[in-house]
């Protein structure tokens, strides 16, 4: 490999920064190291690892709140520096791209400044997609920047499943059911059409199960129905986010309780969801842990809203031959996937309790009507496939 095909990919979640670092030489970007900074833990050391998780270089003092600029040439410099050459590209995940852009782009001034008017559909995520992208932009104006969109994968998807129930001037001017964590379902389409053309076929349910969460119905590798719409405040309950709620909740708080537009985003974005119901914490680690009535009873909620959902899927699909767990929380936890199968019985759904413990591939039992799978995403490596096309003009 030339190292001048190397790209670095930039993935800001919710509550994390992953890099990941590949050669894009070919079509199915290999990667080479990869590292992640996790709020929750508030590491202060970014170390980057090789492929087979051993250590290849370190970061020193990478600490969550240090300033973008600061951060992002520490890291372009160390990994120049480890790789021996420059950067070919940078790729970024950018959670909205609105009617405006189906596809990857490569980034430039007009289309950062779309990008921004977004942030209203958007606000806990696309600011901390866009920030990366300013900053590396200030520190190597020259070098080739990718935005890759959670809702891309979700384009497709057709009225009535994409139609809110309001008037027809407010769908023309965008207010619609957009989707997101697409790169997620796009990876994890990738692979069922990997095992099989006939698994990619099956009427699917992938439960993207995180700090975000939603459910995406795919059947022939696209994605036909997803439980979040214009925002990613809808669907699932979620760490910090509410998922769907009566609107007319807040009619009502903003009526009686004199709460404003920022209130109540600061309420259902920052304080609802698992730590809201919890009062505990966000972390579904925490409150799996945890002995205290109320983390159970959120996590209660949190598996009660999915299997519900997964339900109304279903419905969209006509049917339902398999369910995907994947996600930190999808693919880690497997109580929270017995409990979620469990109120999924109805449907066929049946676990096998010793290859849901130890995380297999396939975790149903003989018997199970619906094949139950546990997959590790790989949004990375999607954003990575991105880049090297639009390298490579393909």
């Amino acid at each position: 490999m030339s190292t001048s095909d190397a790209v670095l990919v930039v993935n800001s979640g919710s509550s994390s920064i992953k890099f990941g670092v590949f050669d894009a030489s070919h079509t199915d970007p290999a990667l080479l190291c990869k590292a992640q900074i996790d709020e929750h833990e508030g590491a202060s050391r970014l170390v980057f690892t090789d492929p087979a998780g051993r250590a290849s270089f370190a970061l020193e003092q990478a600490e969550p709140d240090a300033s973008p600029d600061r951060l992002f040439a520490d890291v372009l410099a160390r990994i120049e520096h480890h790789l021996g050459e420059r950067l070919r590209a940078v790729g970024h995940r950018v959670v909205h791209g609105g009617r405006e852009f189906p596809r990857p782009v490569e980034v430039n001034r007009t289309v950062l400044a779309v990008l921004d008017a977004l942030t209203p559909l958007a606000p806990l995520h696309q600011p901390r997609c866009l920030t990366p992208i300013r900053a590396i932009s200030a520190i190597r104006p020259e070098l080739m920047q990718v935005a890759c969109f959670d809702t891309s994968f979700h384009h497709g998807i057709a009225p009535p499943v994409n139609r809110f129930a309001i008037p027809r001037h407010l769908e023309r001017a965008g207010i619609r059911r957009y989707g997101f964590h697409g790169l997620s379902f796009e990876y994890v389409a990738g692979r069922l059409a990997d095992i099989s053309p006939e698994f990619s076929a099956k009427r699917t349910v992938v439960a993207h199960l995180g700090n975000g969460a939603s459910l995406c119905a795919m059947r022939n590798g696209r994605s036909i129905d997803t439980t979040m719409g214009l925002t990613p405040l809808d669907g699932l309950v979620m760490g910090t986010r509410c998922g769907t709620i009566d609107p007319g909740v807040l009619l009502y708080l903003q009526q009686r309780h004199g709460m404003s537009v920022d209130d109540l985003e600061q309420l259902l974005y920052h304080q609802s969801g698992l730590l809201g119901v919890s009062g505990v914490s966000s972390d579904m680690r925490v409150l799996l842990a945890s002995q205290e009535p109320a983390a159970k009873e959120a996590v209660d909620l949190f598996t009660f809203r999915i299997a519900q959902q997964v339900a109304a899927m279903a419905g969209t699909l006509g049917g339902l031959e398999c369910l995907v767990f994947t996600g930190g929380i999808g693919e880690h936890a497997s109580e929270v996937r017995t409990q979620v199968c469990e109120r999924l019985r109805w449907l066929g759904v049946q676990l096998d309790p010793s290859a849901n413990t130890a995380a297999q591939l396939h975790i149903a039992c003989e018997d199970s009507s619906v094949d139950v799978l546990v997959m590790a995403t790989n949004e990375e490596a999607a954003i990575a496939r991105h880049c090297a096309a639009l390298i490579s003009g393909t």
